[in-house]
């Protein structure tokens, strides 16, 4: 009988609310890009004269993030663009495929890490324990403070960027313990072993991403968003007998989208109608669902989809 949209005021301040927040994202993806390749290069030449697998292998997982880093920050650009007659919710998506991306390359550059962890380990080599102490303690520095500056970004995108630099503080102190305990004792092995502990690690976690952004791609309900507790609210709204045919999913992973047919109580007014798509919208707008179609019917009507 009717479609609910939100209104227009809400969709502007919506859009500059987005705008702002995505062209910050923008700026931090971008820093941490050039952080990320400089720190790279320096790591490489280090890693070669330390003669450190566990730090020639961050290296090059690192240089596989920069480029990752690039591409999702084009990609991040791309999703600001508005709704066009291609996209009718418009480019929000474009940024949880970032997240893919990176966390797809992570995965692979661990598995490349693990394989030539235990090659090291079979047949391990001296190491320049000095020269890792130092890199160690630069790589704690410039993953911190690109971590810092990502720590408060909201997107499934600097999610995954930060939990990188996360994982790349982790990998580092382990490898400043470890080239402590190589300058005392003679542990070749030991360089290798830490390696395949931080790949482990990171693989793990990667697993963890691109699980997250499956869930959004597949169109599952957000986590986020407790579905009976949600259908409760709208249930109690007065002049609603009961809703059904719910349908709720996320855009990116923090903008929610909601479609449900309520079936309207039969002493309600037509006039009224209105008023109740408007609290409908403004409970969903409490769960971060942003985007709202409603679908108002009476006793008169036979819908065959009354399931909730």
């Amino acid at each position: 009988m009717g479609q609910g949209h939100n209104h227009s005021n809400h969709d502007h301040h919506s859009h500059n609310h987005n705008h702002l927040h995505s062209t910050s994202s923008s700026k931090n993806l971008a820093w941490a890009f050039a952080l990320n390749l400089s720190f790279s290069l320096l790591e490489l030449v280090g890693g070669i004269y330390s003669n450190s697998i566990a730090i020639i292998s961050d290296a090059f997982h690192d240089f596989g993030d920069a480029l990752s880093l690039a591409l999702v920050w084009y990609l991040q650009k791309i999703s600001t663009k508005p709704k066009d007659n291609y996209f009718d919710y418009g480019y929000k998506r474009f940024s949880i495929l970032g997240a893919l991306i990176i966390s797809v390359i992570l995965s692979v550059g661990s598995i490349f890490m693990i394989i030539e962890s235990i090659k090291r380990f079979i047949t391990p080599e001296e190491t320049k324990a000095n020269i890792m102490f130092v890199l160690a303690i630069i790589g704690v520095v410039v993953n911190g403070a690109a971590m810092i500056r990502l720590n408060h970004g909201k997107s499934l995108t600097e999610k995954a960027v930060f939990l990188h630099f996360m994982e790349d503080i982790l990998g580092w102190i382990a490898v400043l313990i470890g080239s402590v305990v190589m300058m005392y004792f003679q542990l070749p092995w030991f360089d290798p072993l830490l390696s395949l502990a931080i790949a482990l690690w990171i693989l793990w976690n990667a697993y963890g991403n691109i699980k997250q952004v499956m869930t959004v791609m597949l169109q599952a309900v957000p986590e986020s968003v407790d579905r009976n507790h949600l259908i409760e609210h709208w249930e109690k709204i007065k002049g609603i007998q009961s809703v059904h045919d719910i349908k709720i999913w996320s855009l990116d992973g923090n903008h929610h989208v909601a479609s449900l047919h309520v079936l309207i109580n039969k002493n309600v007014k037509l006039n009224e109608f209105s008023k109740i798509k408007e609290k409908i919208r403004v409970v969903a707008l409490e769960f971060d669902i942003i985007h709202t179609t409603i679908e108002l019917e009476t006793d008169a009507e036979q819908c065959e989809l009354h399931t909730k």
